[in-house]
């Protein structure tokens, strides 16, 4: 089972399950590429240089250390974070949880949310992505940023909130 599904309560149903929009990701893997690419004509120029053996090998560790930490937090670092990044709704909350070493997580009773909002761009619109706002007891609204088919998920939650809402005043005419 995954993350989302080993912490829901019995009798909680896990109606959504999503990462952030697969977009976030395209610049990363693009400077992945540009970075490695740079590293790899750099070291064939060293190569065919007239540098002596032992400073061209030097040269050639610097240069690798140097792409390993520029790749690493440029390239690897965003696509772990992307990859451990999850969005959820159950029929209890609102579940967002985020981190690898240091994990963050928050959880928003259904009953609790007072508005849902969404907002997209044009480059959003494009993508099927936005922002999910969500309003609840707290002081500040809450936004989820490149959540996909954020049209969609604002109408599942609102849904789900209307039926919370509706429910509960079944049981309070009883």
């Amino acid at each position: 089972m995954g993350i989302i599904e080993d912490g829901l309560a019995p009798e909680e149903e896990l109606l959504l399950h999503r990462r952030k929009h697969w977009k976030t990701i395209i610049g990363p893997i693009l400077v992945g590429i540009v970075v490695t690419g740079a590293a790899v004509t750099l070291l064939v120029l060293l190569r065919g240089s007239d540098i002596d053996s032992p400073w061209a090998t030097i040269l050639a560790i610097v240069l690798g250390v140097a792409w390993l930490v520029a790749f690493s937090w440029w390239t690897v670092a965003p696509l772990v974070r992307w990859a451990t990044t999850h969005f959820a709704i159950t029929n209890r909350r609102l579940i967002f949880r985020t981190g690898v070493f240091t994990k963050t997580g928050i959880d928003i009773p259904i009953a609790r949310i007072n508005s849902v909002q969404f907002r997209h761009e044009l480059i959003d619109r494009i993508f099927r992505t936005g922002t999910l706002i969500v309003e609840s007891a707290s002081d500040e609204p809450l936004e989820f940023d490149d959540i996909p088919r954020v049209e969609q998920v604002h109408s599942m939650l609102y849904d789900e909130l209307n039926d919370l809402l509706d429910g509960d005043d079944d049981r309070s005419r009883a």
